[in-house]
């Protein structure tokens, strides 16, 4: 297994159009973006073109050896997952398996994302991008099954780069940020939980930052994410102080809203190393920003 944030020799070809899997969703969108925009030549596939779970579809898929693949495609409804934790292990961990050993037969990089529902939430200081992660007992199905995925790529013998990421947002698809603004349109008062922290993370950020890291051959589990932490709470608080409704919101405690999967109490990544190869990256609140902007200027995506 490739040691935790090691460089090798750039093996990415250039020369090769990347594989997207997943470009339908709100991290492949991104990624969509970020390379048409570099003119970077790239080939997408999405369900029912690609189903991970089906090997034979996976073979397919890189039958014609990319330059690397970039894998996009997850189950991530946490509560769907606890409701029906094999469907969540069959995409999340073994149709993980089974791409990452058809990329080491044909010789490709895999980008994998993983979460930071790995962990269990009861540490008090950022969660470095270790294997096998400390408090790794997580404490939902969607935790388990993305753990299990991460195992099952080390254990291919494939070359990878694992970014593990949190509270994903953008200006589409369905997320944190754009229910929280859009219910601050409708209703007086939202309430939102405080006692869980963790790191927002901007779509359209987490590609480019894991694109740079897969090109300068980093491989290994890396963290990617906005910098700045904050509660469920706060992050909604801030969301709809940027919009300009008048809705007000109110913290209130886990126990207040059960939900069928429990989640980490403090799940904040630490983005050191990352922010060492990268320099420093943006805080949420800016990002948040940004988003909202657009969210103003845009209609329903």
């Amino acid at each position: 297994m490739v040691p935790l944030g090691a460089a090798v020799p750039m093996s990415t070809s250039t020369n090769k159009p990347l594989l997207l899997l997943g470009a339908d969703g709100m991290l492949g969108r991104a990624f969509a973006e970020a390379l048409t925009r570099e003119h970077r030549p790239f080939r997408s596939m999405s369900p029912p073109e690609f189903d991970l779970r089906d090997e034979s579809s996976i073979a397919r898929a890189v039958s014609i050896p990319p330059g690397a693949v970039i894998n996009c495609c997850a189950f991530t409804d946490v509560d769907g997952a606890e409701q029906d934790e094999s469907a969540a292990t069959a995409v999340n961990a073994t149709g993980v398996g089974m791409l990452a050993r058809a990329c080491r037969s044909a010789h490709v990089p895999l980008l994998h994302f993983s979460t930071d529902y790995v962990f269990d939430g009861s540490g008090q200081n950022p969660y470095p991008p270790i294997d096998p992660p400390e408090h790794c007992s997580p404490v939902n199905a969607y935790g388990r099954s993305k753990l299990a995925g991460e195992r099952l790529i080390g254990a291919s013998g494939c070359e990878h780069l694992i970014v593990r990421t949190s509270w994903l947002y953008a200006p589409w698809a369905r997320n944190f940020v754009r229910t929280i603004a859009a219910a601050a349109q409708t209703r007086p008062e939202i309430r939102v939980v405080h006692d869980q922290r963790g790191r927002p993370t901007c779509a359209r950020a987490l590609a480019a930052a894991s694109l740079e890291l897969l090109d300068r051959g980093r491989r290994g589990i890396w963290h990617v994410t906005d910098a700045g932490e904050c509660s469920w709470f706060e992050f909604a608080s801030e969301i709809v102080h940027l919009t300009g409704a008048p809705c007000k919101v109110s913290p209130c405690a886990t126990a207040d809203f059960p939900r069928p999967a429990r989640r980490p109490a403090f799940s904040v990544l630490d983005i050191s190393a990352t922010e060492a190869v990268l320099g420093p990256q943006a805080d949420w609140r800016e990002r948040l920003a940004a988003t909202i902007q657009e969210l103003a200027g845009a209609g329903p995506a």
